[in-house]
C-alpha cells in the first residue's frame, strides 16, 4: 500500500476504543486519559453508558465523533465484522491490539477484504499500540509513560517495544512516535517509514524488524527516508540453512544475514547488533552529517582504556588516524614527558582540563583526523567533572574545529555528573570504551551507507567491458537450446559462451564428445607447445573437481586421452548417477603474478539476486574471504565490493608486485549485474577461478544455472530488490537553441533544483503548488529526486548546458491502475514545447506501466495548463466541492 489514510495517524481527530471493557481496551483507555489526549474520546461497549469513566455507545454505528483512530481490543475472530462496520461508518484507521494468536491466513484475508472497499488501514493484529507524544496520544498497552523527543520507534515485536520504552525512560530519552506493528495484515514497515520521513518532529527512526516480506517496497521506502534522516535498524540474523543447502560456492557463501547487511547498507540504513546500540547509534548519527571518512584520534588519561577502544575499532574496521609528523611534534612540545603523543594520545592519570584541551586543539587541526574520541577514567589526581565542563565549553554543537566529538567517561558516581554536563553541552557520551568505539564505528558505517544511496547505476554509461552488440540475443539462444534438452544447468563451455557475450574474457576451449576424441584434439592443440587442462562436462556435476573431473598440466595427446579415461572411471565410481556430456580441453593459463578470484551470482530467498566477489580457488569455502552486493552495480559500487575483501590488498599491489587490472575486474562485476538485469530466469553463476593480474582478467572455470519456466519473463528482472535505473526511457528533443535531454530523474539532480526553482516565478509556483511557495527546504529536493522507479517516476528535461528546464512526475496508486501527474517548467523556457514533451513521455511511461488513467488537479484559472493537457487528450471536469480547482483525466 502507501501512506494513504495514514496522514492522521500521529494526530487523529478522535479516538474510539472498540470492546472497551476487554482488559486490553481498558489498558488503552487509561493510557489515553493519562497521556492527556485532547480530542474526543469514546468507548464502544454493549449495554453500558461509560467504561472506566469514558463515555460509551452501544455499537460502532452509534459513534458520534469525527472519524479518527479506532482501537480494536476484542476477540480477534470478530475483527473482520468490526472492520467492515468501521469502514461503513467512515473510519479509515484501525489499530488492532487484540492478541495475534489464532490469526491464520483465512482470517488475515477476511480482515483485508473487509477493509479494502472503504480504504480503511489496519495496524496489527497483536499490536502493542501507538504512541504520539506531540499529540498527547498514548493508545498503547505500555505501563510506561513516554515523553516528547526526536526519535521514532518502529517495532514488529510488542515485547521488544516494551523493553525499549523501559530502557529509554531510565535514560530520559523521549520519542516523536512509537508504533508496534504486530501481525502486519496491512500497514507495515514501508508505510510507516514513508509516514515518518515527512514527520517534522522525527529526527531519527529506530526499527526493530523480524522479517521483510516485500523487499523492493521496504528498500524503496527506506532509501527515501534515509535520505532525509538517520534510519537505524536491528534485524535478527538470517538462518544459515538455505546457504548450506546451496549447490554452488556462491550460494554457500551468500548467507541470508550477509545479504541483509548489504541490503540495509544499500538503503542508507545503519544496522546495529543489540538493543542498547539502537539508542546509542541514534544519539551519535543524528548529531552529525555523513563524512567522507571517519579516522579516529583518541585522547585518554588511561592507556588501558585506549587499548580497549583500539580493540573495538579494529573489530569494526574503523580506521585509527595516522597523525602527521607536525602533529606529533606539537603534541610532544605541549605535553609533559610522562604523556604519550602517539594515537591513542595518553595524557597520564593527572591530566587536568587544560592538558585535554591543548591535545584536542592540536589533533583537531590534523587533516588526517576526522573524529575525536575523548576518554576519562576516575583517578586519584584526575578531575573528571572539570574536564567535562571544559570539553563542553570548547565544543560547538558537539564538534571541535568542525570535527565530531565522542566522549567516554568511565566509572559510576564520579562520572555521573560529568556525563550530565557533557550531554547538556551537546556531546554524545558513553560509559565504556567499547561503546564509545562502537559509536565511532556507527559514524563510519552510516557514512558508507549514505554514500551508497547516491549510486543509481546508469547502464548506458557503465559498459566497461566490450559486450557483444547482440549479447542478450546470444545468451537467450543458449538458454533456449539448453532448456529444449530438458536441462537447467549449463556446461562449463556453455557458461563460457554466456559470459563471453557480456564481455568477460574466457579461456577458449575445444570440446570432445567421446574419450576416443580427446587424444586427437589435444595433439592438435599442443602442436605449438604449452599444456592443457582436461575437464569433464556434465550438467549433473556443479563441482567437477570434487569427483576428480579436472586434470591439469597435460603435455601430450596420449596423456590427454589417459586423463579423460581416468575422469570417466572416477565419475562412474563417485557419482554413478551423473551423465558425462563431453570433455573440455582448455589451454593452461600460466601467469606468474595472477591472483585466483571468485565471481558469482546467487538467489537470496528474501532479496533475490546477489553478486559475490572474493578470493577463489579450491579452498574458497575454507578461506571465506568474500563479500556480496545487491545489483545493479556501477563502477563505484563494484570497487566498494572488491574493497570489502582481504584479497583486495593483494590486487592493489604489494612488496614490489604490480597491481592487477582493477578496471577490468570491476567491469566483470558490472557485466554480471547486466546479465542479472537482462535474464530473470538466471538463478546462479559461479566463476572460480577467475585470474587477475596487470594484463587483465580471464575466467577459467564457470557454471550457470537458470529456471527454464522464466525464459519468457521480460527484463528488467522483477526479482531485483532495487529496480535498475530505467535507461531505456532516455529521449532527445531538438530546439533552435540545441538538444534537450529527457531522462528519468537521478538523486544527483537535487543539486540542480535550487537554480531551477530560482527561475520559476512566484505566479508559476502558485499555479503548480496551488499555493504561493517561495522557499523549499533542502529535504524537498532530496525527496523529489530519490525515487524507486516503481511506485513513482519523474522525468527531467535538461538544457543544452545541462541545467534543469522542467520536471514531469507521476505517482502510482497502490494497485498501479491509476496515477497522479504533475508538471513544472522553468518560467523563462515556457512556450518552447518542453512541457508537452515531458507530458508525452509521462503518458508513454504510464501506458507501459499498465495504468488505465492519469489524473491531476489544476487551478481553474490555469488556462495554459488546461490547454496543454486538453491538447494531449485529457478531459477537464469541475470538482463540485472546490470550484477553484478542476480535475484533468486521461484514459489510457
Amino acid at each position: 500500500m502507501t501512506i494513504r489514510n495514514l496522514d492522521n495517524l500521529l494526530h487523529p481527530p478522535s479516538v474510539a476504543v472498540i470492546d472497551a471493557s476487554h482488559p486490553r481496551g481498558l489498558a488503552v483507555l487509561r493510557n489515553l486519559r493519562a497521556g492527556g489526549f485532547a480530542g474526543p474520546m469514546i468507548a464502544v461497549e454493549t449495554g453500558v453508558a461509560e467504561v472506566d469513566g469514558t463515555r460509551a455507545v452501544g455499537s460502532i454505528a452509534e459513534l458520534d465523533v469525527p472519524p479518527g483512530l479506532a482501537v480494536l481490543a476484542g476477540p480477534v475472530g470478530e475483527m473482520p465484522a468490526r472492520i467492515a462496520e468501521l469502514g461503513a461508518a467512515g473510519w479509515r484507521m484501525a489499530l488492532v491490539v487484540s492478541a495475534e494468536e489464532g490469526v491464520d491466513p483465512v482470517l488475515r484475508q477476511a480482515m483485508l477484504d473487509a477493509a479494502q472497499p472503504h480504504m480503511l488501514r489496519i495496524i496489527g493484529p497483536g499490536s502493542f499500540g501507538l504512541i504520539a507524544p506531540y499529540a498527547r496520544l498514548d493508545a498503547s498497552l505500555s505501563p510506561i509513560a513516554t515523553t516528547e523527543g526526536g526519535i521514532a520507534l518502529l517495532s514488529e515485536s510488542g515485547s521488544i517495544a516494551s523493553a525499549l520504552l523501559d530502557w529509554a525512560a531510565s535514560h530520559a530519552i523521549g520519542f516523536s512516535a512509537v508504533m508496534s506493528l504486530g501481525g502486519r495484515v496491512d500497514v507495515g514497515l514501508s508505510d510507516c517509514l514513508d509516514l515518518l520521513a515527512g514527520d517534522p518532529h522525527t529526527r531519527a527512526i529506530l526499527v526493530y524488524m523480524e522479517s521483510i516480506p516485500d523487499p523492493r517496497r521496504f528498500l524503496s521506502a527506506a532509501r527515501a527516508a534515509a535520505r532525509l534522516k538517520p534510519v537505524i535498524a536491528l534485524k535478527a540474523g538470517g538462518s544459515p540453512q538455505a546457504a548450506e543447502a546451496a549447490e554452488t560456492h556462491t550460494g554457500r557463501l551468500s548467507g541470508t544475514d550477509a545479504v541483509i547487511d548489504v541490503a540495509l547498507r544499500r538503503a542508507g540504513i545503519l544496522r546495529v547488533r543489540g538493543l542498547s546500540e539502537l539508542f546509542a547509534a541514534a544519539e551519535t548519527v543524528s548529531r552529525f552529517r555523513p563524512m567522507q571518512s571517519s579516522r579516529v584520534a583518541i585522547v585518554t588519561n588511561s592507556g588501558g582504556a585506549g587499548v580497549l577502544a583500539l580493540d573495538r575499532l579494529a573489530e569494526t574496521g574503523t580506521p585509527l588516524a595516522q597523525l602527521e609528523p607536525a602533529t606529533l611534534e606539537k603534541l610532544a612540545a605541549a605535553l609533559p614527558r610522562t604523556c604519550s603523543p602517539r594515537n591513542p594520545v595518553d595524557l597520564a592519570d593527572d591530566a587536568e582540563p587544560e592538558r585535554y584541551l591543548a591535545a584536542l586543539d592540536i589533533l583537531a587541526a590534523d587533516r588526517h583526523v576526522d573524529v575525536l574520541l575523548v576518554m576519562c577514567c576516575p583517578t586519584e589526581r584526575g578531575l573528571p567533572c572539570a574536564v567535562a565542563q571544559a570539553l563542553a565549553g570548547r565544543a560547538d554543537r558537539g564538534r571541535i574545529a568542525g570535527k565530531p566529538v565522542l566522549a567516554c567517561w568511565m566509572g559510576g558516581a564520579t562520572a555521573h555528573e560529568a556525563r550530565a554536563v557533557l550531554r547538556e553541552g551537546g556531546i554524545a557520551t558513553h560509559d565504556a570504551p567499547a561503546a564509545a568505539a562502537a559509536a565511532a564505528a556507527h559514524l563510519t558505517d552510516w557514512s558508507r551507507a549514505q554514500a551508497a544511496l547516491l549510486h543509481v547505476p546508469d547502464r548506458r554509461s557503465e559498459e566497461v567491458l566490450a559486450a557483444a552488440p547482440d549479447a542478450r540475443e546470444q545468451v537467450a539462444a543458449v538458454f533456449a537450446e539448453v532448456a529444449a534438452q530438458g536441462r537447467h544447468r549449463l556446461t562449463s563451455a556453455e557458461a563460457g559462451e554466456v559470459l563471453a557475450a557480456y564481455g568477460i574474457p574466457v579461456a577458449r576451449s575445444r570440446i570432445a564428445s567421446k574419450v576416443e576424441e580427446v587424444g586427437r584434439i589435444a595433439a592438435e592443440m599442443l602442436a605449438d607447445g604449452g599444456r592443457l587442462a582436461v575437464k569433464v562436462l556434465s550438467s549433473d556435476l556443479p563441482h567437477r573437481s570434487d569427483v576428480g573431473g579436472v586434470v591439469l598440466d597435460v603435455a601430450t595427446g596420449e596423456e590427454a586421452g589417459a586423463a579423460a579415461a581416468g575422469i570417466a572411471a572416477r565419475v562412474a565410481r563417485d557419482a554413478p548417477g551423473a551423465r558425462i556430456d563431453a570433455y573440455e580441453l582448455q589451454p593452461m593459463v600460466v601467469r606468474a603474478e595472477a591472483i585466483e578470484l571468485i565471481l558469482g551470482v546467487a538467489t537470496d530467498p528474501i532479496f533475490g539476486p546477489v553478486i559475490l566477489f572474493g578470493a577463489g580457488g579450491l579452498a574458497v569455502e575454507i578461506v571465506r574471504d568474500t563479500a556480496i552486493a545487491l545489483p545493479p552495480l556501477d563502477s563505484g559500487l563494484a570497487a566498494e565490493l572488491v574493497g570489502r575483501t582481504r584479497v583486495s590488498a593483494q590486487l592493489a599491489g604489494y612488496r614490489g608486485r604490480p597491481a592487477a587490472d582493477l578496471a577490468s575486474l570491476n567491469g566483470a562485476l558490472i557485466a554480471l549485474s547486466h546479465l542479472i538485469e537482462d535474464f530473470p530466469c538466471l538463478r546462479s553463476v559461479d566463476v572460480n577461478p577467475l585470474v587477475a593480474d596487470p594484463r587483465g582478467i580471464i575466467a577459467l572455470d564457470m557454471s550457470v544455472e537458470f529456471d527454464p519456466s522464466e525464459l519468457a519473463v521480460k527484463p528488467p528482472n522483477p526479482h531485483l530488490a532495487i529496480r535498475p535505473y530505467p535507461t531505456e526511457w532516455r529521449r532527445t528533443i531538438e530546439r533552435p537553441e540545441g538538444a534537450y535531454e529527457l531522462r528519468p530523474i537521478r538523486p544527483a539532480d537535487a543539486l540542480l533544483y535550487p537554480a531551477f526553482l530560482d527561475r520559476v516565478s512566484r505566479e508559476d509556483m502558485r499555479l503548480r503548488f496551488l499555493a504561493v511557495r517561495v522557499h523549499f527546504p533542502e529535504e524537498f529536493a532530496l525527496r523529489w529526486t530519490q525515487l524507486d522507479y516503481d511506485r513513482e517516476m519523474a522525468f527531467v528535461a535538461l538544457t543544452p548546458e545541462g541545467e534543469l528546464a522542467g520536471v514531469s512526475r507521476v505517482v502510482a496508486a497502490p494497485d498501479h491502475l491509476s496515477g497522479e501527474y504533475s508538471l513544472l517548467v522553468r518560467s523563462d523556457l515556457q512556450g518552447r514545447g518542453i512541457g508537452a514533451a515531458l507530458m508525452r513521455i509521462l503518458i508513454e511511461y504510464a501506458r507501459a506501466d499498465g495504468m488505465d488513467r492519469l489524473e491531476g488537479m489544476v487551478l481553474a484559472e490555469n488556462r495554459a495548463m488546461q490547454g496543454l493537457v486538453g491538447h494531449l487528450g485529457f478531459t477537464i471536469a469541475p470538482i463540485l466541492d472546490d470550484p477553484g480547482v478542476v480535475m484533468s483525466t486521461l484514459f489510457l
